[in-house]
């Protein structure tokens, strides 16, 4: 048997398995052979080994990326900046673009209420709740972004923007129904006094905000007053059909009563009457007797309850009197209006 130590480590016990190390592998010496033979590792060992690696490298990878980031921007990072700055460029010129669409629009609402409406004779346009904005619950969706406030301001902006396009729409679109029967319309419009002048007997009772006498606070006062005698007439101030009439009640309302539909959105109240002359459905003319004036109701005084009613609300009647009197006439109409009472409930 042979005995020694060789460059590999001490072989004289041929028996026993002799691990050596060359070049990072791992050897063990076979006494039958004579010769080193590599060990093989287990392959789950390996996986590990090469999983924990792997691991580890990703790990630094990452950490060297995100230094890198910090430090030095990416191409991609560069993009994303530019995009970023050209969104914010755009949103700029849309606020922009919008602001001076609502100023257009705010000309053209102007020259309606101002221009196109007098010409009809025609009161300004009014849609409830048209200038309130949306909750805020509206715009929810787009919060919890980097550009949130920007995207919220410019969505209320356009939703103001259309609320005033749908107002200005509508206006038109019944400017327009005016314009094709315009000659129907000038017959139409309330636009007389429902009583002989020289009939009143004192001050107009004005239309708007009133102390009321019973309630002790303002109430809306939806027409005008006309103290006149019990029996005086009363004329239809334009042509139309009779909507309604009613007896009322003897010492609240409005007592006796007449409704007339003119058409083109005009309709017209005559209150407080002693006697009744039409018929619903019954047609009458500018300027037709259709009752007399009376003190039926919620009365306080003989005299005429007069409503001007435009699109569903109330006007004021003052603006609908023929303009065919001298300028010093009609001042001493609109003096003479003064805050009176002369119903104990409307």
């Amino acid at each position: 048997m042979y005995v020694g130590s060789g460059l590999f480590g001490d072989y004289s016990q041929p028996e026993r398995h002799i691990r050596a190390f060359m070049a990072g592998k791992e050897y063990r010496f076979n006494p039958d052979t004579l010769t080193y033979e590599r060990i093989r590792e287990p392959v789950r060992l390996r996986i590990y080994r090469y999983l924990r690696h792997g691991i580890v490298l990703f790990l630094l990878v990452c950490i060297l990326n995100m230094l890198f980031s910090l430090a030095f921007r990416t191409p991609k990072m560069e993009r994303i900046a530019r995009e970023n700055d050209e969104l914010l460029v755009r949103y700029d010129i849309l606020s922009r673009r919008i602001s001076e669409a609502e100023a257009r629009l705010d000309a053209i609402h102007q020259r309606d209420i101002k221009v196109y409406r007098p010409l009809f004779g025609a009161d300004t346009m009014y849609i409830p709740g048209i200038y309130i904005p949306y909750p805020d619950s509206v715009y929810a969706d787009l919060n919890g972004y980097e550009y949130s406030g920007i995207m919220v301001s410019n969505w209320k902006l356009l939703d103001r923007l259309g609320r005033k396009i749908y107002l200005q729409s509508r206006s038109l679109d019944q400017l327009q129904m005016l314009a094709t029967d315009k000659e129907t319309m000038a017959t139409a419009v309330p636009a007389i006094w429902p009583i002989d002048k020289r009939n009143l007997r004192n001050n107009i009772g004005a239309y708007g905000n009133r102390f009321h006498p019973i309630y002790k606070r303002y109430i809306k006062h939806e027409g005008i007053d006309m103290p006149a005698d019990i029996g005086d007439p009363v004329y239809a101030t334009g042509n139309g059909v009779v909507k309604a009439t009613d007896i009322g009640f003897r010492r609240r309302g409005y007592g006796r009563q007449i409704l007339i539909d003119h058409g083109f959105g005009y309709q017209t109240r005559y209150a407080h009457l002693s006697q009744i002359d039409v018929e619903p459905g019954q047609r009458v003319s500018r300027g037709e007797q259709i009752g007399r004036v009376g003190n039926t109701g919620g009365s306080t005084g003989p005299h005429l309850h007069y409503e001007v009613i435009f699109m569903g609300h109330t006007v004021n009647p003052i603006n609908y009197f023929r303009r065919d009197m001298d300028p010093e006439e009609f001042e001493r109409i609109i003096q003479s209006v003064q805050t009176t009472s002369y119903e104990l409930l409307e």
